[in-house]
């Protein structure tokens, strides 16, 4: 069996990989190609060179979005790991029901964020309504409702990384941390987190993505309202690109620019996180 596997190991990778050049090298290739043309459709491109990235950084409205993006991920990027690492630490207690707990703080993120978006502003605009103001009405309580939604939505998931990575720790290292005299706080910040670095460099390196890639509850929840001072850098995108008649090639190069952006931020994000991890 093993020498017909090593025999016939092409057999069964080629489709997966014209699955996968077809549907993402190419395009993507193409994509990168049509950030420097001007075009209605990829058959009329014509090439411009760099003046879709010029009038992108022109754009008022995009660095903008990218401060907006960055204040949300840093506090959302917080926000999100300390609480779902305290409610994991909570949940792996000998308690009773923790299971029960552990499936309702999770279910948030089986739903779909258009349509938490749009639930979410049902209930901020009927909050709002009592004094008289409105979601979209206000940056600022836009900037918190989304943080509120994310939050909602992520930290049942980033739980269940960080209770995976907490039943991960083996006991006679925390046995030997109370033998040798170590407090409850001392077993924490000297212990546990130091063993939890793999799980927290994945819950930081998905919440940070995944702040940075927010569409679908920003489309629901403020559309970008008021005059796009709630408008993520995905959104700003979206709505150069469809929204904005001959931008097309301007929407396709902040695209591209966007994706530097993620992948750098990510792998600055994976190489701090990872040299802290230790060796058990």
């Amino acid at each position: 069996m093993e020498k017909t596997i090593k025999r016939y190991w092409p057999v069964f990778l080629i489709p997966t990989m014209a699955a996968f050049l077809i549907g993402f090298i190419v395009p993507f290739a193409e994509g990168i190609y049509l950030s420097f043309c001007k075009f209605t459709t990829i058959r009329d491109a014509e090439f411009v060179g760099l003046q879709n990235y010029i009038d992108a950084f022109k754009d008022a409205t995009f660095p903008d979005a990218f401060k907006f993006t960055t204040l949300f991920a840093i506090v959302t990027l917080v926000l999100i790991n300390v609480l779902a690492f305290l409610v994991a630490l909570a949940l792996t207690q000998k308690i009773k029901g923790t299971n029960i707990f552990r499936t309702i703080f999770f279910m948030p993120n089986l739903i779909g964020g258009i349509v938490l978006g749009y639930v979410w502003q049902l209930i901020f605009d009927a909050i709002f309504s009592k004094f008289d103001t409105a979601l979209k009405l206000n940056e600022v309580l836009g900037f918190w409702g989304l943080v509120i939604l994310v939050c909602w939505q992520q930290i049942g998931y980033m739980m269940i990384v960080y209770i995976a990575g907490l039943q991960a720790i083996p006991e006679d290292i925390q046995e030997a941390a109370m033998i040798d005299g170590a407090n409850r706080t001392q077993r924490l910040f000297r212990v546990t987190i130091p063993n939890m670095m793999p799980s927290i460099t994945i819950c930081t390196f998905l919440t940070i993505t995944n702040s940075f890639k927010l569409f679908d509850q920003n489309l629901a929840l403020t559309g970008g309202e008021p005059l796009h001072k709630t408008e993520m850098l995905a959104l700003n995108i979206y709505e150069t690109f469809y929204g904005r008649v001959g931008y097309e090639g301007v929407g396709q190069a902040k695209a591209v620019i966007f994706f530097i952006l993620v992948v750098a931020i990510g792998l600055i994000q994976l190489r701090l996180t990872r040299s802290k991890e230790v060796q058990q």
